[in-house]
């Protein structure tokens, strides 16, 4: 997988990782990837409808060491 951006969001609460994942995928072009690492729980089910509603493809997520990573490619 190639990755175009990395957005680290440990230690923010929501909205904060959506906050900062959006304004990151303004940056990118159609096909492009964003990765985005957090530890906000909350952020699994955000992250997962932010992307399906905004036409994004969420590619991955796992979950190691109370980090969630995500793989979203811009629509």
């Amino acid at each position: 997988m190639n990755i175009t951006k990395v957005v680290d969001a440990k230690g923010l609460a929501c909205p904060m990782p959506i906050v900062k994942t959006k304004k990151a995928m303004n940056e990118l072009e159609s096909g492009q990837v964003l990765e985005i690492y957090t530890t906000d729980n909350g952020a699994m089910n955000d992250l997962t409808a932010w992307a399906k509603s905004g036409g994004h493809e969420l590619l991955k997520h796992e979950k190691a060491n109370d980090i969630l990573k995500f793989w979203i490619k811009k629509g």
